[in-house]
């Protein structure tokens, strides 16, 4: 786990596209920046107009086993735009 929390810090500041499976199937995606690490969990900074100021917090047991996965982005690579329900 420290492996996991020291890439962590080594990202912060970086935004971060995390999928989250909530159970029974549910998977939610959202996108945000890495704002702090602790020793026990991280704190993500959603972004996004219906997220303003929202904070979420994981544990690093949550990535190792795989409940959530984050998708760290550089500054220079574009992020993805969001896909549009079609019904």
């Amino acid at each position: 786990m420290d492996i996991i929390r020291k890439e962590l810090e080594s990202h912060i500041g970086k935004r971060v596209v995390l999928k989250a499976d909530k159970g029974r199937k549910r998977i939610v995606t959202k996108q945000g920046i890495i704002e702090s690490v602790f020793p026990s969990l991280f704190v993500i900074e959603l972004t996004g107009k219906e997220h303003t100021g929202q904070k979420i917090t994981y544990t690093y047991s949550d990535v190792l086993t795989e409940t959530v996965k984050l998708t760290i982005y550089d500054d220079g690579v574009e992020m993805p735009k969001k896909k549009k329900k079609i019904s």
